[in-house]
């Protein structure tokens, strides 16, 4: 693992400084609005136009990949996403907040492909799992710092958006001081949702309602939080610690997944999902003690259900769809997300702050009722059933191409699937080295007035 972390440590670094920059921003958001006694359901309408940027960006994003290269892209919109940030300070009109926190999903959905696509260039067969276990890890970490800069650094100004800024800014280092070539581009495979939704049906209700509940969390919970009293310091707190249980809980629930039937763990879960956020529900003032290790445990079971998900879908489709079937998740998963904080800031605007734990508990009690580990026939179950558990990064904090880094999709079926769209060369560039020559051997060749260095022409094929 030491040697995963030096080979791979700029591309993390990029990643943990986009999710501090991402992880503050929602918090920030929702403060600054609960601050200025804005409707609940503006903040939920803010994060829900986040995850239907993000959804937007995992459709464009490899054309703008394809078309002027990963490096270039990825610098492209890291500039976009922190000058939508910035934007948020000059502007006060939430129309246009809205339409600024569009811009900065759509173009970090853009950045997750371009570091996905790297990580899945460089990582070994073997090794994908681990890499994919380090993405992550950093993706995770990164959410819970930039809840714990609200911590240092209270004060509700235009620094913490600078701040925010500045993450976008230091996350363009290490691609764009990269010596390595661009990785081979890779585009998500076309999804299939009649298939799946006959296929999987329980984890697509399972994803769905996942995504329901997790949007609503980081869209609303600061703003739970700060109408329960809290201050700034003690909603940073509550965030990180919320959020740092979805990372803890990834190992055991890992090897519950592999030893025990997922339909099973997945109702389960629900179950104690729906109990554990009642007192919240309920109760219109909590204690601050009871507040936090309740909802450290409302999180430990609400970040179970993506990865189950994911778990319990690929044990029962075939290795030559499981490229499509991320895709279809990952959608899913943001209609849930884009549509959960509308519909609990509706309830928390009509019915007070408590309404959005009480939303939590009706989502896990309608997957209780939804699945049925009985009606699981068992008909499509693939032969080396049950797959691996992989940890997933949530709240769409990866695209669709993450499924080159999934050690249970076999590497095959993503060469396949994954890079036989790839731009057309121009007529005008050179012809590609013969495959059976190495990419690089020795110093390079000086470019001529009319070549660039990261031309797409010197791509790997």
């Amino acid at each position: 693992m030491r040697q995963i972390w030096k080979s791979f440590r700029a591309l993390y670094f990029a990643s943990l400084m986009m999710l501090i920059g991402s992880g503050l921003l929602s918090t920030y958001l929702a403060l600054r609005l609960a601050a200025d006694h804005v409707d609940s359901l503006w903040v939920g309408a803010l994060m829900a136009a986040n995850y239907f940027g993000l959804v937007l960006g995992g459709k464009i994003g490899h054309r703008l990949i394809a078309r002027v290269g990963h490096i270039r892209a990825y610098a492209t919109c890291a500039g976009i996403v922190g000058a939508a940030v910035l934007g948020h300070g000059l502007v006060d009109w939430l129309p246009a907040w809205i339409v600024l926190r569009v811009i900065v999903g759509l173009g970090m959905m853009c950045q997750y492909m371009v570091i996905e696509s790297w990580l899945n260039e460089q990582a070994d067969a073997k090794q994908r799992g681990l890499v994919f276990s380090g993405y992550m890890i950093a993706s995770y970490l990164g959410l819970v710092l930039g809840q714990l800069i609200l911590v240092m650094h209270p004060q509700l100004g235009l620094e913490l958006l600078m701040l925010v800024a500045l993450c976008f800014a230091l996350c363009l280092v290490p691609v764009a001081m990269t010596r390595r070539i661009h990785p081979a581009p890779l585009h998500p495979a076309p999804m299939e949702p009649r298939f799946f939704i006959k296929r999987v049906p329980q984890s697509l209700s399972t994803v769905l309602g996942a995504g329901l509940i997790v949007g609503s969390f980081y869209g609303l919970a600061p703003l739970y939080a700060s109408q329960q009293g809290l201050t700034t310091e003690q909603v940073g707190l509550f965030m990180g610690s919320c959020i740092f249980a979805g990372l803890v809980v990834q190992w055991p629930l890992g090897w519950l997944s592999d030893r025990y039937d997922r339909a099973l763990l997945i109702r389960c879960f629900a179950v104690c999902l729906a109990v554990a956020a009642l007192p919240l529900a309920v109760l219109t003032k909590v204690p601050l003690e009871v507040l936090f290790v309740v909802g450290f445990v409302c999180s430990l079971v609400q970040f179970c259900l993506y990865p189950l998900a994911v778990a319990f879908s690929n044990d029962h489709v075939e290795s030559d769809r499981r490229v499509s079937l991320t895709a279809m998740l990952l959608v899913t998963y943001g209609v849930g997300a884009s549509i959960g904080p509308l519909l609990a800031g509706v309830m928390m605007n009509m019915f007070g702050s408590q309404m959005l734990y009480a939303f939590f508990s009706l989502c896990a009690l309608i997957l209780v009722w939804r699945i049925r580990p009985k009606a699981v026939t068992n008909m499509h179950q693939v032969d080396d059933a049950p797959l691996q558990h992989v940890a997933m990064p949530d709240s769409m904090s990866s695209s669709p191409l993450v499924a080159a880094l999934d050690p249970r999709v076999n590497e095959q079926m993503v060469q396949e699937q994954m890079q036989t769209a790839a731009a057309e060369p121009e007529p005008e560039v050179d012809p590609q080295p013969p495959v059976d020559e190495p990419a690089f051997e020795g110093p390079p060749e000086p470019l001529g007035p009319e070549e660039h260095p990261h031309d797409l022409s010197r791509a790997r094929p």
